[in-house]
């Protein structure tokens, strides 16, 4: 006879929400009770374990101890199973059901999220979706911490040996506003780029990848200003600030200000990066992430 735990799912779920929110009053708002229940749930599952699983700290709220980060990997995969039992058990046979959680790079995010929130959604309406738009390297923390099923990427800079298929791959390209003074010719070499300004995309893996092309080819870029943001290296180049490279290539050749902007290719051609879906290798994938993967990789992208 199976015996029941001294836990419970519910106290599971009060720890990880105060992870993800860093505090006991972000977890009380997230989950609408009272601050004191998910500090009184914390120290009742501290009790339980016989461990303290986090330091609170008035005002630099809260952080997971090691064993409170090894209780929140191990919750994780459970909460997720015991909702993926529930949403089985109400959905017809034979459908696919439960929560899966898809992260994708910020730049790729336009181009694959709307379609898999759309066309796969529309062909498993039991399976609940959730998106997280993040850099790579955070994406692929959150995968490695159960908080992520699947992850849409740049290939370079992964880490470790997981499960991965290419989707697609896009050489980059040079981006000015139509007054540059290298703006009237066909085709640029990085070399002649190295004198003008850039604005670099500086997020991981677009500024690895960026700098590396110009590093084998021998020269350093004058980087002028540095953004996260895809839109805003497309807005600053399009008052002529500088100019950008990049590898996504939005269908509308102007700026978020509606400024126009020109392309042009590289020449020597760059080898082209490649987009992949990308899944953890350490447990037996899932129907439902299986599922997304064969969608992902049947359907024609266009970034």
């Amino acid at each position: 006879m199976e015996q029941a735990p001294d836990f419970t799912l519910r106290q599971l779920s009060y720890l990880l929400a105060a992870a993800r929110n860093g505090t006991i009053a972000g977890a009380a708002a997230e989950l609408h009770v009272s601050p004191s229940a998910v500090s009184d749930t914390i120290t009742q599952l501290e009790r339980i374990f016989q461990a303290q699983l986090c330091v609170r700290k008035q005002s630099q709220g809260l952080t997971l101890t090691i064993a409170g980060k090894r209780l929140a990997s191990q919750a994780r995969p459970l909460l997720a199973a015991a909702q993926d039992i529930e949403a089985d058990a109400k959905a017809p046979e034979g459908q696919l059901a439960g929560s899966l959680t898809i992260g994708c790079y910020r730049t790729l995010a336009p181009k694959i999220l709307p379609v898999l929130l759309d066309e796969f959604g529309a062909a498993h309406p039991f399976v609940t979706l959730e998106i997280r738009e993040d850099s790579q390297d955070r994406l692929f923390a959150q995968m490695d911490s159960g908080e992520v099923d699947v992850v849409f990427v740049y290939e370079t800079l992964v880490p470790g040996k997981p499960r991965r298929a290419k989707l697609m791959e896009r050489p980059a390209y040079v981006v000015l506003s139509p007054d540059h003074p290298l703006a009237a010719k066909e085709a640029l070499r990085l070399e002649e780029l190295a004198d003008h300004d850039m604005i670099l995309l500086d997020s991981p893996p677009s500024r690895e990848h960026t700098l590396s092309m110009f590093a084998e080819r021998g020269v350093e870029p004058k980087v002028r200003h540095r953004t996260s943001s895809f839109e805003v290296v497309r807005t600053l180049v399009a008052r002529g600030l500088g100019y950008g490279i990049l590898v996504q290539r939005p269908e509308n050749d102007a700026s978020y200000e509606d400024l126009a902007l020109t392309i042009r290719e590289i020449t020597p051609r760059v080898t082209p990066v490649a987009v992949e879906v990308i899944w953890p290798a350490i447990h037996r994938t899932s129907t439902k992430v299986q599922a997304l993967v064969d969608f992902a990789k049947a359907r024609t992208w266009n970034l």
